[in-house]
């Protein structure tokens, strides 16, 4: 009965707006009531009015603003906040956020529990505005739709096909049908669903494995790998063929590794995808990196780092010449660092060059080179013709060789600032590293300026995450005094639909920076250890990767175990 008076109230307002005809409008109810539709969506469905003019029909009856959606993006760190099967089920998207208050678009204004759902997930005040219906649908799905169960829908329509698996793995397939195969329309809707949900949930790598049966689908997501839908076996051999059509790669030779690059647009987003093949027992493994420039930090203050270490790397690159270590393993954030120092430096008055392998992200203003070993383009040889094109600061991607770090060194005593990583566990270690490759004690303690160690940790679910007591058994396995986090909360990380059910979401870098002094200068000078040099430092005020890990656990930000677990070992 109140669906009834409501659908008559929006009817009036249509007419009296010279929106809706009257005539032949008794038809069309005693039409809906047959139907079981409800009056509104039956109006649109018929084409008695147009889907704009019943919206703004709804909203004045419900006194809710209504609002055009057709060049809308929404945000990605709102859709995050409500799971997608809510915004399908509710016909809403979030349209903005200001400061406790959350602006949601609804298509169904009739769905009285929609806000209500809304509230109690993100904790926000709900502020209702109403949008048409088929423009809702068309943003769900284009913004928030699961690639995964789009895999999987793809990956059952092509299993109930006629594709039959070889009987022998060596058969020779022609190039010809090779290229037919990757062209097929399943085989492109397949990758196409797998680089989507990696943008979608954030995979810094795709890795697709050839198992003897299967093929293994897996996300590095915040470091962790994770198991996704995988798709068919038979289709193995089109999907890396497409993969290899769109990296310009030869797609009949199946004997070596090979590498490629190519760019795509999905989600709002153009990111790099950079491209491993990897020639294995039951076929090639695939592993691709997405590089998205948009997620790259502008500026050292946009990585928020704790304040000492912002004004440790601050001082670091506003030196004239000098030389700058990062270190730390793969994957722990280097790159990213030195690139938001360059972006810092990145100003028209000076000259930078770099050199990498490969050059991962493409900074404009910012000469890069690209080694290319099998042509003699080393990072020893790329250097010295660096130091020929008048640089003011250098970036050396990675110091593998004596020769390589003797040149860096020499640069930075010639009134050059020169960046670089190198792989060791602390820093305090980097030290010991270039001793070991040659460096004369006397030019490292007079061109270095401070070398970094980081590692990254993830930060727990700001939704799910749930205190905990005082865990005292980790903390004494791990030989730490309980009595020191007194007061301390601890949190756990639950997992929800906002995460994926991991307890974590998104990461953060912990550093711990070795200013060169004159206490550690004379270490350098009497060839001391790493050990010696790491407990100078620490008494003159460095702060080790396990106490700042430490002090994001008392910050709330993760747990124990993921501190212990990237700083603990140290």
């Amino acid at each position: 009965m109140a669906a009834g008076k409501m659908s008559n109230k929006v009817v009036d307002i249509l007419i009296k707006r010279h929106k809706l005809d009257p005539e032949g409008l008794d038809n069309l109810m005693q039409e809906a009531s047959e139907a079981g539709a409800r009056l509104e969506d039956w109006l649109v469905k018929k084409k008695a009015v147009s889907q704009a003019d019943m919206t703004l029909a709804v909203a004045e009856y419900l006194r809710m603003p209504p609002i055009e959606l057709q060049n809308f993006v929404p945000d990605p760190k709102l859709l995050d906040l409500i799971p997608s099967k809510i915004m399908g089920q509710h016909l809403l998207v979030p349209m903005c956020r200001c400061h406790n208050m959350l602006t949601i678009a609804l298509g169904d204004p009739f769905d009285v529990t929609a806000q209500d759902e809304v509230h109690a997930l993100t904790g926000l005040d709900v502020f209702p505005v109403v949008a048409a219906e088929a423009q809702i649908k068309a943003l769900i799905q284009k913004h928030t739709q699961d690639a995964a169960t789009g895999l999987e829908d793809i990956i059952r329509d092509v299993t109930e096909g006629d594709i039959e698996l070889s009987k022998t793995e060596e058969e020779q397939v022609s190039l010809d049908e090779m290229l037919e195969e990757a062209e097929d329309a399943p085989v492109i809707r397949v990758v196409n669903s797998i680089m989507v949900e990696a943008i979608r949930r954030g995979a810094s790598d795709i890795h697709i494995e050839p198992m003897e049966r299967s093929i293994r689908l897996r996300y590095r997501i915040d470091g962790e790998l994770y198991e996704s839908p995988s798709p068919p076996k038979p289709l193995q051999a089109a999907i890396i063929s497409r993969l290899k059509i769109m990296s310009n790669l030869d797609i009949a030779e199946r004997r070596i590794p090979q590498d490629g690059r190519f760019r795509i647009r999905a989600l709002g987003k153009e990111v790099d995808i950079r491209l491993s093949i990897l020639p294995c027992v039951h076929g090639e493994k695939i592993v691709m990196r997405t590089l998205d420039k948009t997620s790259l930090a502008p500026s050292l203050a946009a990585l928020n780092l704790e304040k000492t270490a912002y004004e440790n790397l601050m001082f670091g690159i506003s030196q004239p010449h000098g030389l700058i270590l990062v270190t730390g393993p793969t994957g722990s954030g280097k790159t990213t660092t030195l690139y938001s120092a360059l972006q810092e430096l990145n100003t028209t008055d000076v000259n930078i060059i770099t050199v990498e392998d490969p050059v991962e992200y493409q900074l404009a203003g910012i000469n890069q080179v690209q080694t290319q070993a099998s042509v003699g383009l080393t990072f020893a040889a790329a250097l010295r013709s660096i130091l020929r094109q008048d640089p003011d600061i250098v970036l050396v991607g990675e110091t593998r060789d004596g020769e390589t770090a003797a040149i860096a060194i020499q640069a930075a005593l010639t009134g050059h600032l020169v960046l670089t990583t190198l792989h060791t566990n602390d820093a305090a270690g980097a030290v010991s590293r270039l001793l070991y490759m040659g460096i004369e004690p006397f030019m490292l303690a007079s061109s270095l300026i401070m070398a970094q160690a980081q590692r990254l940790y993830r930060k727990l679910c700001p939704v799910c995450k749930q205190p905990i007591d005082i865990p005292t058994e980790t903390l004494r396995l791990n030989h730490l005094d309980p009595a020191k986090f007194e007061g301390v909360q601890f949190f756990y990380h639950k997992g929800c639909p906002k995460c994926g059910n991991i307890g974590y979401k998104g990461r953060g870098a912990v550093m711990e920076i070795l200013m060169v002094n004159d206490h550690i200068r004379k270490l350098i000078l009497d060839n001391a250890d790493s050990a010696a040099v790491r407990t100078q430092a620490v008494s003159d005020g460095m702060r080790t990767l396990l106490d700042v890990g430490l002090d994001r656990v008392r910050d709330g930000l993760t747990s124990i175990e993921e501190a212990l677990s990237v700083a603990g070992g140290e």
